[in-house]
């Protein structure tokens, strides 16, 4: 099978559809089929091993030719030979660190380009990737990382001779809730049409093919499920008990993740003075639009007189990431919206470590699956607490509930599971598709 991925790159922090796409597209490789991952915007940035193929393959779409393109019209007509200079791997990167910069106006205007591109001040970057495919191997069939790549799909069907596309939710309804209108109003009406010319829609949990379903006014029984997997190499039981209990976060720094919660709550454990040896342990990406934050959040603990026993660990590489979890009692990433997957619970739950998180998002799911974990009140950085002080007060159970979220995340959330129901579904697409013109 020839397949082509195209991924909406991040540059600066690691993001988990560029990690699930491209440890999916690893496990498709070993197996023989032929595999392209084209990053979309930014470079990727990934934590484990990269495709040769992967590594040399062009940035499509690069972000700084797609904002002057779509500001000034000088850009819409030099040569390629220029664009390529500003799709720098140093270039693109430097730029993705000050994207915070981009104001929601200009985020609003390039997201409903992009689902509109055929229509756009950007078809000169949709010639270069349609020219792309057609001068390499044609793929049997295109899958999109996510649903805001849908802008696409009407071309890529017209000069590809009706190419069969899959679309994978993830994520898309916090992203454009935040923009502003008429943006936010007009990005999904023109998702939802362009969703319509897709063969596949993909969920990575039956939770958000429920909230996109709604959103869309799609038939749930049109959406497939494809749960998110990991590569299971270097996950493993916790480190031997020696006493020393820790809270710990692998997520993005910031308010969206609920870092400010599972600070809150830490201090509310403090309090409670039953546990005051436990640590707070904080991995993951801080970007640039994080840092402030991330300062306000070290300080509230700073003038708790607990500096001292919180530990901050940004950009681990996987081998340090793996170490770090082993090392941890209970794991939290108290989201403060309906998270689509969360492949940070099951990267937890795969080292052993029960989970405690928010009502209202797909953990309800992986828990009830996994047996790894328990929910609290969303909202509530008591109920959180609460939920913390009863698996440190009974190590037994903790270690029961690990242990069943390890051998559940094995079973339901590895990469061959995923690997193995992605074939199926694209043999699907590829049947319903019937044969195409070479």
């Amino acid at each position: 099978m020839k397949v082509t991925f195209l991924t909406a790159g991040t540059g600066s922090y690691h993001c988990g559809a560029c990690m699930r796409d491209n440890t999916l597209v690893t496990a498709l490789h070993r197996d023989g089929h032929q595999l392209a991952l084209l990053p979309m915007y930014l470079p990727m940035q990934l934590d484990e091993e990269i495709l040769p193929q992967v590594q040399e393959a062009p940035i499509f779409f690069g972000g700084i030719n797609v904002y002057l393109q779509q500001k000034f019209s000088f850009f819409r007509h030099t040569p390629r030979w220029l664009d390529s200079l500003f799709n720098g791997e140093g270039l693109l990167r430097s730029a993705a660190r000050r994207s915070h910069m981009t104001s929601p106006q200009e985020q609003a205007e390039m997201c409903l380009a992009m689902l509109q591109v055929d229509e756009s001040r950007l078809t000169k970057e949709l010639d270069k990737l349609i020219d792309w495919l057609e001068h390499h191997e044609r793929p049997d069939f295109i899958a999109l990382s996510n649903a805001l790549l849908s802008g696409v799909t009407r071309e890529l069907k017209k000069r590809l001779g009706d190419i069969p596309v899959m679309a994978f939710f993830q994520g898309e309804d916090t992203f454009l809730d935040s923009l502003p209108e008429p943006y936010r109003t007009r990005s999904w009406e023109e998702m939802k049409e362009r969703l319509a010319e897709c063969d596949m829609l993909v969920a990575p949990s039956h939770f958000y093919a429920g909230v996109m379903g709604e959103r869309l006014g799609i038939p749930l029984a049109e959406i497939e499920i494809l749960p998110n997997g990991i590569n299971l190499e270097g996950y493993g039981e916790p480190v031997e008990d020696d006493g020393l209990q820790a809270i710990g976060y692998l997520a993005r720094m910031s308010r969206e993740k609920g870092l400010g919660a599972l600070v809150d709550a830490y201090l509310l454990l403090q309090e409670g003075g039953r546990f005051p040896q436990c640590r707070l342990r904080i991995a993951g990406s801080c970007t640039p639009g994080d840092e402030v934050f991330v300062k306000d959040q070290k300080e509230k603990i700073e003038r708790a007189g607990l500096s001292e026993m919180v530990d901050w660990h940004p950009n681990l590489t996987r081998e340090q990431k793996t170490e770090f979890l082993r090392g941890l009692t209970v794991f939290s990433v108290p989201v403060q919206y309906s998270e689509a997957f969360g492949l940070y619970l099951i990267e937890a739950m795969a080292s052993g470590v029960p989970v405690v998180n928010p009502e209202g998002s797909a953990f309800e799911e992986i828990a009830a699956v996994t047996g790894g974990g328990q929910t609290v009140a969303p909202g509530d950085p008591s109920a959180l607490a609460r939920g913390w002080e009863d698996l440190l007060a009974n190590p037994g159970e903790a270690a029961a509930m690990g242990e069943r979220g390890r051998r559940g995340v094995a079973e339901r959330y590895s990469v061959t599971a995923m690997k193995d129901g992605f074939l199926e579904l694209a043999g699907r697409v590829c049947a319903a598709a019937g044969p195409r013109d070479s």
